[in-house]
């Protein structure tokens, strides 16, 4: 089992073996944008992972292109509902949840687009 530790909201869970990133954020009350249902077929879960990027398995095409439309992409960038932990850990998985998905969560789409 592994820590993980959303720096936005200043909250830690734990994340078994199997589960993903949307699965425990939505179970512990994080409200993380996915539009289309945790399936890898649109971008509103888009996350940033600080640390233990290795404990889950390289993005696949779908994913990557999916990503393509997300804004605010790095080298560190997921979608939440793809990184699934594969092993038992004992680290601490920090994410970030970008501004533009809070924003558009927290105060609807017109919100984050007057932000840019």
């Amino acid at each position: 089992m592994a820590k993980l530790h959303f720096v936005d909201e200043d909250r830690t869970f734990e994340i078994k073996p199997g589960q993903n990133i949307l699965e425990v954020a939505l179970d512990n009350g994080i409200d993380l944008d996915h539009a289309c249902g945790g399936v890898c077929a649109c971008s509103t879960c888009h996350v940033k992972i600080r640390e233990g990027f290795d404990l889950f398995p390289e993005a696949e095409e779908d994913e990557e292109d999916q990503l393509d439309n997300a804004r605010d992409v790095g080298l560190n960038s997921r979608l939440a509902c793809q990184c699934v932990l594969q092993e038992e850990t004992g680290q601490v998985i920090e994410i970030d949840v970008p501004f533009w998905n809070v924003n558009l969560v927290q105060e609807g789409p017109e919100a984050a687009r007057e932000s840019h």
